[in-house]
This record gives C-alpha cells, sequence and structure tokens, in this order.
C-alpha cells in the first residue's frame, strides 16, 4: 500500500499531465483573463460616462477634451435627428387621422342632408294628404281655431268674468265617445 501511493505521487508530480486537468486549467486561466478584459472594459466605460457628463475632465489632455467634444456634438446630432423623425411620424400619422375623420365627417354630412330631404319629402307628402281633406265646421265650436290677441294679457279683469250657476245647463257638452 506504501508503495502504491508513492507510485501515484511521483506520477501525479514527475509524470505526463492529465490531458483533463490540463484542459480544467486552461479554462480556468482563460476564464480569468476575459474577466480581467471584462473589468478593464467596465472602468473604462464607467470613467467614459464620468466624463460625458462633465465630471473628472481635470486629469484629461487637450486631444481627449476636443475627443470628447466630437463625441457629444455628433450624439447631439443623431439625438435631434432621431426626435425630428419621430415628430414627422408623429405629424403624418396626425394627418392621416384628420383626413379619415374630415371624410367620415364628409359622409355623416352627406347622410344627414340624405336623411333631413327624406324627411322633408314625407313631411310635405303628409301636408298633402290632410289638404285635401275638407275641413269639417263644429257646430258647438269646441274645436274651433283660437284666435290670438297680439298682445299678452296677463292678470285679473273682473269684467269678462261671468257668474254662472252650477248644476246642469244647456251648454254642458259630452263627446259622444264617453258613456
Amino acid at each position: 500500500s506504501m508503495l502504491k501511493t508513492l507510485e501515484r505521487y511521483q506520477k501525479i508530480n514527475f509524470g505526463a499531465p492529465d490531458p483533463a486537468i490540463a484542459a480544467r486549467e486552461a479554462l480556468e486561466l482563460s476564464s480569468q483573463q476575459k474577466y480581467l478584459k471584462l473589468k478593464a472594459r467596465y472602468e473604462d466605460m464607467q470613467r467614459t460616462q464620468r466624463n460625458l457628463l462633465g465630471e473628472d475632465l481635470g486629469h484629461l489632455s487637450s486631444e481627449e477634451l476636443e475627443s470628447l467634444e466630437r463625441q457629444l456634438d455628433v450624439s447631439l446630432k443623431q439625438i435631434r435627428a432621431t426626435r425630428t423623425q419621430c415628430l414627422l411620424d408623429q405629424l403624418a400619422d396626425l394627418q392621416r387621422k384628420e383626413h379619415m375623420l374630415s371624410e367620415a365627417n364628409r359622409v355623416l354630412q352627406y347622410r344627414l342632408f340624405q336623411a333631413s330631404q327624406a324627411s322633408s319629402i314625407q313631411w310635405h307628402g303628409h301636408e298633402m294628404f290632410y289638404e285635401r281633406q275638407p275641413s269639417q265646421p263644429h257646430p258647438d265650436g269646441f274645436l274651433q281655431p283660437l284666435e290670438c290677441q297680439p298682445t299678452l294679457q296677463i292678470g285679473y279683469q273682473p269684467a269678462s268674468i261671468n257668474v254662472t250657476e252650477a248644476g246642469p245647463s244647456v251648454s254642458n257638452f259630452v263627446p259622444s265617445w264617453l258613456p
């Protein structure tokens, strides 16, 4: 058992490396290098963001400041172009909606015109029908047209009131449809 342990020790330390172990160590080394690169890039992006926001500008050279200024100009132009395009798209959409609404309004006005023409034809048709019937005078004066006076008289006028006795009289009218 001691001999087997010594053989394993020599094999691990002085023998050929195991391919699985070598691949794992290479993967770990590669992952560590990727991590360091990503960390450096992240820190660089944070520094650039602070610079774009106007912070930490003291240590920058004049060339770096000019580069930063160009970046800001390009970014502003892109933002303005995007905003302008968005506003133009909204304007086109609103114009399209306006056209649709004006067309719908025109159709509704035409329908209203047709409906008013149809109702006026029906109205005139009914008038002609009623005008053909002879008017019959009512002997009792119950349905005679009212005569309008030119001025409105509101108030109490004692001369126009006649006192009548209560009870049956000859002038009482009972319509034929009442039992």
